[in-house]
């Protein structure tokens, strides 16, 4: 399965990125602008932007400019398919379109990518480049380049709220992260404008923009959790946000990666429904089904937590592969290989792996209840192969994640977790159950805050000493 696939498993990455915004397509969330006439060029321009994206086999719009109506628009978006697809359309004439034969499925990591317009170029091809982590993408199983000196509807202004962010006018929303998103009006870049190879591991990592922008140009960096749609570049082409709040600005970005769950990967049933960035995970039928994380750690000790939702059959923990025991139909953490789950049945807290309650953790010995609102605890010590859980900021059974080799209060998984085998943190709900994950970028209000001894991270209970989120700034460092 992916773990931290593609991006950015770095600790020092000179330029960091605080924010990014995270879309949900079920609430509509977008950005929109009426964009000025005054344009410098319609036919040279560059976008760039970095997006982690959220779903498989769905359209996920980045950006849309529609000039008159649906037949005089420019679009990028990821298809269906999963391609990546640019798309130029005028009435009356056939549409200029480039869809990649590259099919983007990763839902770990994220991706940079540039399209740079210059329709005064000679050679079709040049017209227009779409650029992925630094490299030029040139294998197309659709390419209809743009006439010589052809004006574009991605880069016409003078419309009203037509300019959107995360959606295409009435049509389709995204699920999606985005985070560093420039428009150059006026200017055909490259992608070492605004990304370089890290040295060491030649990773493709963002640097700081430092060029103009031209009339419509545009620097979103969503650090201003009051006006996500502020435009920084000094230009002052601000979006007005849709149906976004506060909750939506989050720390995962291009250069800090969180962990997330990973909707590639479920068991049971095929009828989960993922939401916030991942984070939200809701079983919408009736039959258990399980899923897991994005990254897996066989060294070092992470905390996260778990908002309890609708229903009162939550699991949330570990597993050690992302296979099922044998013989098992209805699919809770419990019965994947390695899996040890913190188990809310029916209000009654107890822990369970093999398919059964781990003794000494019935109702009667965790001593505590949960209901909608709680929020689970998870702490994992992989360095000395403990287990803890608690609730509401204390750890049941008197645990003490700080006590190393003792484990005082923990579960014993070493027979689990041998040398060379990945614990994935897991999640699993039945009758229509649903659960928020904090591994550090919470999709929910946090009350409190709290963050972990790298300063990453925002719980609502104290991270324990020596105890770090999943994230790759940290992993780089612990994992």
């Amino acid at each position: 399965m992916p773990l931290i696939l593609g991006t950015n498993s770095i600790k020092d990455t000179g330029y960091d990125v605080d924010n990014s915004l995270r879309f949900e397509s079920s609430s509509t969330d977008h950005l929109s602008r009426s964009k000025s006439s005054s344009e410098t060029s319609t036919t040279i321009g560059t976008f760039s932007f970095w997006v982690k994206r959220c779903e498989t086999g769905a359209t996920t719009p980045i950006y849309s400019n529609e000039v008159e109506d649906g037949n005089n628009r420019g679009y990028f978006t990821y298809i269906n398919t999963d391609n990546f697809y640019v798309n130029n359309s005028v009435s009356g004439q056939s549409d200029r379109v480039l869809s990649t034969t590259q099919k983007f499925r990763d839902l770990s990591a994220w991706s940079h990518f540039v399209v740079a317009f210059d329709t005064n170029q000679g050679t079709a091809s040049n017209r227009v480049k779409i650029y992925h982590n630094g490299n030029q993408i040139t294998a197309f199983g659709t390419a209809v380049y743009p006439n010589q000196n052809e004006n574009l509807k991605i880069l016409e202004g003078g419309q009203t709220n037509k300019e959107l962010v995360g959606k295409i006018y009435g049509a389709d929303n995204s699920r999606m992260y985005l985070a560093e998103f420039h428009h150059i009006d006026g200017q055909a870049l490259t992608p070492t404008d605004f990304g370089e190879f890290d040295e060491d591991s030649g990773i493709w990592k963002p640097i700081e923009y430092d060029g103009t922008y031209g009339n419509n140009g545009f620097y979103l960096d969503f650090e201003n959790s009051g006006s996500l749609g502020a435009d920084v570049s000094g230009n002052g082409n601000n979006f007005t946000v849709n149906n976004l709040t506060s909750i939506d600005q989050s720390t995962d970005t291009c250069t800090n990666n969180f962990c997330t769950l990973n909707p590639l990967i479920i068991f049971g049933s095929n009828n989960s429904e993922f939401k916030e960035g991942n984070l939200v995970y809701d079983d919408n039928r009736g039959d258990w089904r399980a899923s897991v994380g994005t990254f897996g750690v066989q060294s070092g000790k992470w905390y996260w937590e778990m908002k309890l939702g609708s229903g009162t059959f939550h699991q949330v923990g570990i597993v050690g592969t992302t296979s099922p025991t044998s013989s098992a139909n209805l699919i809770d953490l419990s019965q994947v290989h390695g899996g040890y789950s913190f188990y809310n049945d029916n209000g009654n807290l107890i822990a369970r792996t093999n398919g059964g309650t781990i003794s000494g953790w019935d109702s009667g010995t965790v001593g505590t209840s949960a209901s909608t609102g709680d929020i689970l605890m998870v702490a994992l010590d992989m360095d000395n192969k403990f287990l803890y859980f608690g609730k509401n900021g204390t750890w049941v059974k008197s645990g003490n994640p700080t006590s190393g080799s003792s484990g005082t209060g923990a579960i014993n998984i070493s027979s689990d977790f041998t040398t060379g085998i990945d614990a994935l943190p897991g999640v699993s709900m039945y009758s229509g159950s649903d659960g928020s994950l904090n591994f550090g970028s919470p999709p929910y209000s946090i009350s409190s805050g709290n963050s972990d001894g790298n300063g990453y991270g925002n719980f609502e209970y104290a991270v324990p000493s020596s105890y770090y989120s999943l994230c790759t700034k940290n992993l780089a460092e612990y994992g």
